[in-house]
């Protein structure tokens, strides 16, 4: 009767733990359901609830006097026709191209060419930043503040020195007021995604003026992407290194709710807008003193901002200040170089690595340099995989020890268990005593997969987070390994029109998956627990669907794994026959 209870048991846990995994999954693991697709990284795909007035003014930092007026809404309309409007100063490097608009000296028009939207040869380049007056309004700019002056401001028509703006050749922008003030952007870019803007106010004026300057990112609307929300994982959102340590606890709607929609902060190393993927940021000179903010100037707008504190330009003089506008990529090596070599702090938080960064960004380096030595990240997966187990070696082997001597006992085992059948308690207590003699621990089968744990949750982040690992093929269908394996049992491989629920997506992987891990179980020792047995019997096939929604290259990880402690199991008992002959007794 106990035994039945256990099993029922059993059953009743393993289908709470399965159904209960895919709220789990979604809340905690978030993973794309398709190949990603990008197709503009803010905003969404039609016109938004509201249009804010003056977008791109800066709204979070009170400073003494008025910028240029506010400008009214501008009807929505697409970024095609607002690019082909204008006068424009092209931007020309080998990983970005756009444009400069001349009015009100903003980047607003920037595309990744080293990225596409999606996984077709075909697709279009990702856009970073797109003008305002469009759905997906996204973009830098730069400006001053004064007391009784007029200074430039968002429909401020600029002046242009150079007629492109590439790593070879800066472009300079300037705009006088007629009142003695001269104002200058000299902007500069390097081969990846650095704009350096030198500002300066020329003060030709009879008397001295109060100026300050400031650097902002504007941002339209939230981004709709389903890969693009924020989770207990992926920090989607405003972020930076803000008040002596880097954000990942503000989001878009803690901006809304904050007083006067506004979190403000007394230093800042650069502060941004974060995507899974891509950031835009502004950051000041290194060690500048600067007050910064992530507000929300109207309803689904949302901006970050850093201003200088007053300065005095007497009349005669000049004040230059340097902000800097990374717009691109994340990528791994070129957030390094530049938190190095340009010294920003901490800048390559701007992956969110969380607490295990010290043990998820060796992973990362290993398996990129094993990707660049054999250029098939699915190989560079498995080769990752054997370097893990041969690490690992010592301690499976003796883990396995444990588990090929408990078999040896299990005739003492059935023993006490037949002698105490009617007293559990007792049994219990001789079965300790058995396995404490014997040395032997009798959860030496469950310690490969706990000790698969931190390896395992260290490549999803990697998988997840990383730019180099997107839209990376393995073979045949599998095209892009950090999303799920796109074929599923259930529709025959695409043949039938519909998509399975996740809880069903079961994939080749995922079936291979469970059979792999089936297998292993089957030359552990089998536990004399009916509640174990039944347990480890089930196991394989919920972790199949548990693991089915998860990216392609974290099932490739698991499945070379469990064919490496096969090898390893077949192995050891081909070097100790006596082992296997105790089995089969």
């Amino acid at each position: 009767m106990d035994d039945k209870r256990n099993l029922i048991a059993a059953i009743l846990l393993s289908v709470a733990i399965l159904l209960g995994w895919n709220f789990v999954a979604e809340k905690f693991f978030p993973t794309p359901a398709k190949p990603d697709v990008t197709k503009t990284v803010a905003g969404t795909g039609g016109a938004p609830a509201t249009t804010p007035a003056a977008q791109g003014q800066p709204s979070a930092l009170p400073t003494p006097g008025a910028p240029a007026a506010a400008s009214a809404p501008a009807a929505i309309r697409p970024i095609e026709t607002v690019l082909r409007e204008g006068q424009r100063i092209p931007i020309e490097t080998p990983a970005l191209s756009g444009s400069i608009n001349l009015v009100g000296a903003r980047i607003d028009d920037i595309t990744l060419t080293k990225y596409r939207q999606t996984i077709q040869k075909d697709s279009p380049p990702v856009r970073l930043f797109a003008p305002g007056g469009t759905a997906a309004a996204y973009f830098a700019s730069i400006g001053w503040s004064a007391q009784g002056v007029q200074v430039p401001g968002p429909n401020t028509v600029w002046t242009a020195t150079g007629s492109k703006l590439t790593p070879t050749t800066p472009v300079t922008l300037s705009w006088a007021n007629g009142a003695g003030q001269t104002f200058r952007i000299e902007y500069s870019i390097d081969a990846n995604y650095l704009i350096t803007a030198k500002q300066t106010i020329a003060n030709t004026g009879t008397a001295p003026i109060s100026a300050s300057s400031f650097a902002l990112i504007d941002r339209l609307g939230k981004p709709t992407d389903p890969h693009e929300k924020d989770s207990w994982t992926i920090h989607i959102g405003p972020t930076g290194y803000l008040g002596g340590k880097s954000v990942f606890d503000v989001d878009y709607d803690d901006v809304e709710e904050a007083p006067n929609r506004a979190v403000r902060y007394n230093s800042a190393g650069w502060l941004g807008f974060t995507d899974k993927y891509w950031l835009a940021a502004i950051v000041p000179a290194k060690g500048e003193r600067v007050t910064a903010a992530i507000s929300s100037p109207a309803a689904n707008n949302y901006q970050t901002l850093f201003a200088r504190d007053f300065r005095q330009v007497a009349p005669g003089t000049q004040v230059t200040t340097t902000s800097r506008i990374f717009a691109g990529a994340k990528e791994v090596s070129i957030l390094s170089k530049y938190q190095d070599d340009q010294g920003i702090t901490r800048l390559s938080n701007a992956i969110d690595w969380g607490w295990f960064e010290f043990f998820e960004v060796p992973i990362f380096k290993l398996l990129d340099w094993l990707f660049r030595q054999v250029g098939n990240f699915g190989v560079a997966i498995m080769i990752l995989t054997l370097i893990i187990r041969t690490l690992m070696f010592p301690i499976a082997q003796r883990q396995f020890g444990s588990m090929a001597q408990m078999r040896l006992v299990q005739p003492k085992m059935k023993a006490l268990q037949e002698r105490y059948k009617d007293d559990k308690p007792k049994m219990q207590q001789e079965l300790m005593k058995l396995y404490k003699d014997e040395k032997i621990n009798p959860l030496a089968g469950c310690l490969p997969i706990v000790l698969q744990i931190p390896i395992f949750y260290a490549l999803y982040k990697v998988l997840m987070l990383t730019i180099e690992m997107r839209h990376q093929p393995f073979i045949l269908w599998i095209k892009d390994l950090s999303a799920p394996d796109p074929l599923h049992i259930l529709n025959l491989f695409g043949l039938l029109p519909f998509t399975p629920p996740s809880l069903l997506s079961i994939g080749i992987l995922a079936l291979i998956l469970g059979i792999t891990m089936w297998l292993q179980f089957r030359l552990n020792p089998q536990s004399t627990d009916p509640v174990q047995q039944q347990v480890f019997k089930i196991m394989p096939w919920m972790f199949m669907f548990i693991m089915a929604p998860f990216a392609a290259g974290l099932l490739l990880y698991w499945i070379t794994n469990n064919c490496l402690s096969i090898a390893q199991q077949q192995w050891m008992y081909r070097k100790f026959p006596e082992l296997k002959t105790a089995i089969a007794k």
